[in-house]
């Protein structure tokens, strides 16, 4: 699980910007909300323009370094922030990973230049390289003692060059490594919107309806719809030698692109990725931007209680104050967000907050700050 992330000189983020998910209350209802102290479901809100869709960015850019997943190169062209005096942007991970705490630093000139690496599991330092002092990284990892250490190619994490080319002895460390590559490699970000934009998980894109339909689950997409609001009967058909969906009125078949809302092709888009979140340790770590940009409040609720039923951590961008209720989430799962700091709701007022309390009413009427 993701413990912290904090982030300085990347984009909108001039200063240190910590997203906190352990600065938990001992709440009595919703705790699946939260799992061993770290916040599993947690929704982001605040004003446009205040960085909430950068801090995915700042997330993910882990992926570009680390992995061969998906990436999203153009929307990284603006690296640093316009006002730092600093040229590297700066992040930290901290995670929890086979009951261990899993830590990860570097630093990047720009979206593929490393200029420094740290990697410790339980404050041991593993792994340090520091290429802004020299080209030879110190690397501690039982197993990698004849790995050559000089790497010039500024491109490579050294990380990544470990777990490529080195058989690691057996052990509790080696393993937790390999377990932090799993997390990372399984991290799958999008975004609602009409393009499918997203980052991680996969090597490639794959066309929605041809995944629905060669998974058989055309019959499932139809349940899935009606249960969100949108009844319909779904058909396959043949269109220029390939298979795709249509709705069936009955004798008269029309296109799903044509006849379908802005909101259905949205839910369309989160059902596709939904086949794979709700597979047990398919996904580790999911960021849906906008979640329900297009969707009627009470399918915004119902979309958070299937992601929550999944038990994948997830972060959750919105505008959305209907659901901010303790029915669904609780007051330290709702973040607010600004340009220079990020707080759950319990932590944006003095008073203590209940179960019984309207913590909508109370956002709309100004409860919660943050600087």
């Amino acid at each position: 699980m993701l413990r912290k992330f904090r982030v300085s000189n990347f984009k909108s983020f001039e200063k240190d910007f910590e997203l906190d998910l352990t600065n938990v209350n001992g709440y009595e209802f919703n705790k699946d909300s939260v799992k061993n102290g770290i916040v599993n479901s947690a929704l982001i809100y605040g004003h446009n323009g205040v960085g909430k869709s950068n801090l995915a960015l700042a997330i993910f850019d882990i992926i570009e370094h680390l992995t061969d997943k998906e990436r999203l190169d153009i929307v990284y062209r603006n690296y640093l922030n316009a006002k730092s005096e600093s040229n590297v942007a700066e992040f930290y991970f901290e995670f929890l990973l086979d009951s261990k705490i899993v830590v990860y630093e570097y630093k990047k000139s720009d979206y593929k230049t490393l200029v420094y690496e740290r990697f410790l599991i339980e404050n041991q330092e593993l792994v340090y390289f520091d290429r802004s002092k020299n080209t030879e990284a110190i690397i501690r990892f039982k197993g990698a003692e004849t790995l050559k250490t000089t790497l010039e190619n500024k491109e490579l994490s050294v990380l990544k060059y470990i777990k490529n080319n080195t058989e690691l002895e057996n052990n509790d460390d080696n393993n937790t490594f390999l377990s932090f590559f799993t997390f990372i490699e399984q991290m799958l970000y999008f975004r609602t919107l009409l393009d499918r934009t997203n980052m991680g998980f996969e090597i490639g894109g794959k066309k929605i309806f041809e995944d629905i339909i060669n998974n058989n689950n055309v019959e499932d997409f139809e349940d899935f719809l009606t249960k969100a609001g949108v009844e319909c009967k779904l058909s396959v058909v043949s269109d220029l030698g390939k298979n795709t969906i249509v709705f069936d009125f009955g004798g008269k078949q029309l296109s799903f692109p044509d006849v379908a809302s802005t909101g259905t092709s949205a839910l369309k888009l989160f059902y596709f990725w939904y086949q794979s979140i709700k597979q047990k340790s398919k996904v580790s770590f999911l960021f849906i931007d906008e979640f329900d940009a297009f969707y009627h409040h009470s399918l915004s609720a119902l979309i958070v209680e299937k992601l929550k039923d999944t038990g994948v951590q997830f972060v959750l961008t919105t505008h959305n104050t209907s659901i901010i209720t303790n029915d669904l989430l609780r007051p330290d799962c709702y973040f607010l967000m600004s340009k220079k700091q990020i707080r759950s709701l319990a932590k944006c007022t003095p008073k203590e907050l209940r179960e019984a309390h309207n913590i909508e009413k109370m956002y709309k009427a100004g409860t919660f700050h943050v600087e």
